[in-house]
C-alpha cells in the first residue's frame, strides 16, 4: 500500500478533532506526556497528527498525546495528515522509537546548534548531562558498544559494564548471548562474580547493589540458577542430537528398502521426499 498517496496535509481547528480512543492517563505525572508537552511548548508541534474525516469531524488515528498537549497549551489550529483510510494500525506499526544510543547521538548533534538548557527544555528534563554519557563509550569494548548501538544492551546495562575491564565485558556479553538472558540482574550477577584483577580500578560499581550483602547473595543465586539451566539445556540438546541421529539411521534403512521406497514413490511421493531431505541434511 502506498501510504503517501493516501495522505494529504491540512491545518485543522482543535475543536473539530476527536480522538479515536481516549486513553486513561494521569497527565500530571505521565513522563511521556510531560515530555511531549515540553517539546511542543519549546519548539512547537514537530510531527503532525494523523486524522480521518468522519461524520463532519476529524478522528485522530495517531497523536493523542500531542493533541492533549496542544489542547493544554491553547493551540487553536493543529497541522494534520488527512488519511483516506481509517487505519490506526498502519501508523502505530510505523513508530520506531529512538534507542538510547540513537538518542545520545541526536542530543550531541543538536548541542552543536542549541544550548544545554534549551535542549533540556525540549526534552522536558532539568538536565541532559546524564544523556550525553561522555565517557561511557570510551570505557566499553568495541563489540559491547556495538551491542549497545544495536539495542541488544540498554543504557543501564552498558553503564554497569564499565565496572569491569573490556576483555571481561566481552566475556559477559558472550555469556548473555549463550544464555539468551540480557537482563540487568543477570549482568550484575556476573559482574559480582568477576575477579578483582578484571575489574576497572577507575570505576567502582556505582549502585548500592555492589555493597548490599543480601542483594549480592540474590544475584549470585540467580547466576547459579542460570548455570544450572545451561547444564540442563546442554544435556537435553546432547540427548536430542543422539536421538535424532538414531532416528536418521532408521529413516535411512526405511527409504532404502526397495519395496517401501517404491510404495511411497507411488502413493506418498511428498513424504518420501521429506524423509530423504531429513537424511541428507543430518548425514549428508
Amino acid at each position: 500500500m502506498n501510504i503517501d498517496a493516501k495522505i494529504s496535509g491540512l491545518d485543522i481547528p482543535l475543536c473539530e478533532l476527536e480522538p479515536l480512543n481516549k486513553r486513561d492517563i494521569n497527565f500530571k505525572i505521565s513522563r511521556g506526556y510531560l515530555r511531549i508537552l515540553a517539546t511542543v511548548r519549546a519548539v512547537g508541534l514537530i510531527e503532525p497528527l494523523a486524522v480521518y474525516r468522519e461524520n463532519g469531524r476529524y478522528v485522530i488515528l495517531n497523536g493523542y498525546l500531542r493533541y492533549k498537549a496542544c489542547e493544554e497549551l491553547g493551540i487553536a489550529t493543529i497541522p494534520c495528515r488527512l488519511c483516506k483510510e481509517k487505519e490506526a494500525y498502519t501508523f502505530n506499526r510505523m513508530v520506531n522509537p529512538l534507542s538510547a544510543f540513537q538518542e545520545m547521538k541526536m542530543v550531541r548533534k543538536s548541542l552543536e546548534k542549541v544550548g544545554e538548557q534549551t535542549m533540556a527544555g525540549v526534552l522536558g528534563v532539568k538536565s541532559i548531562r546524564y544523556r550525553l554519557a561522555p565517557t561511557l563509550l570510551k570505557n566499553l569494548h568495541p563489540l559491547v558498544a556495538k551491542a549497545f548501538e544495536d539495542e541488544v544492551l540498554g543504557k543501564v546495562g552498558v553503564g554497569e559494564m564499565t565496572a569491569v575491564q573490556p576483555e571481561r565485558q566481552l566475556e559477559i556479553l558472550k555469556e548473555m548471548k549463550n544464555k539468551h538472558n540480557f537482563s540487568t540482574a543477570f549482568l550484575r550477577a556476573m559482574i559480582i562474580g568477576t575477579p578483582d584483577q578484571q575489574r576497572n580500578p577507575d570505576r567502582a560499581m556505582r549502585k548500592p547493589w555492589g555493597k548490599d550483602t543480601s542483594k549480592r547473595k540474590l544475584l549470585v543465586a540467580r547466576l547459579d540458577e542460570a548455570a544450572q539451566q545451561h547444564d540442563f539445556y546442554s544435556a537435553l540438546y546432547r540427548r536430542y542430537s543422539t536421538d535424532l541421529l538414531k532416528m536418521c539411521l532408521h529413516v535411512r534403512q526405511f527409504i532404502t528398502n526397495p519395496t517401501l521406497s517404491a510404495y511411497l514413490q507411488e502413493h506418498q511421493p511428498e513424504i518420501l521426499g521429506n524423509l530423504k531431505l531429513i537424511v541428507f541434511e543430518t548425514q549428508g
